[in-house]
């Protein structure tokens, strides 16, 4: 079966750091860009960062830039999300997905998605 969870949500303060991990199961994520998106309560989903196969390619929503690092490891078959400096606004369920497509600055483009995570609760609060 395929698929990709996510991990490494939880309850932090203003100002704090986590790290999200996305790990894929019964697929190769080195053929697949990885893009993180996030969805608030009573909001739409929006895209946070998305990295290319190779990891060559990177793109950061105006909105974590500076703050958010997206990384992975292929041989571990993991994708990263490092967060810091994490504000309120930042809390969210945050989703990973997988697709073989690349599309630069369209890479938030949810149809572009063939797998997703089911979510990791983030929470930024004092």
């Amino acid at each position: 079966q395929l698929q990709l969870v996510e991990s490494g949500g939880g309850l932090v303060q203003p100002g704090g750091s986590l790290r999200l991990s996305c790990a894929a199961s019964g697929f190769t994520l080195d053929r697949y860009n990885i893009g993180w998106f996030r969805q608030a309560p009573g909001k739409e989903r929006e895209g946070v960062s998305c990295i290319s196969r190779s990891g060559g390619s990177i793109v950061y929503a105006d909105s974590v830039k500076g703050r958010f690092i997206i990384s992975r490891d292929n041989v571990k078959n993991t994708v990263y999300l490092q967060m810091n400096s994490l504000k309120p606004e930042d809390t969210a369920v945050y989703y990973c997905a997988a697709t073989r497509s690349w599309a630069g600055s369209r890479c938030y483009e949810t149809a572009l998605y063939e797998y997703w995570g089911q979510g990791t609760q983030v929470t930024v609060s004092s």
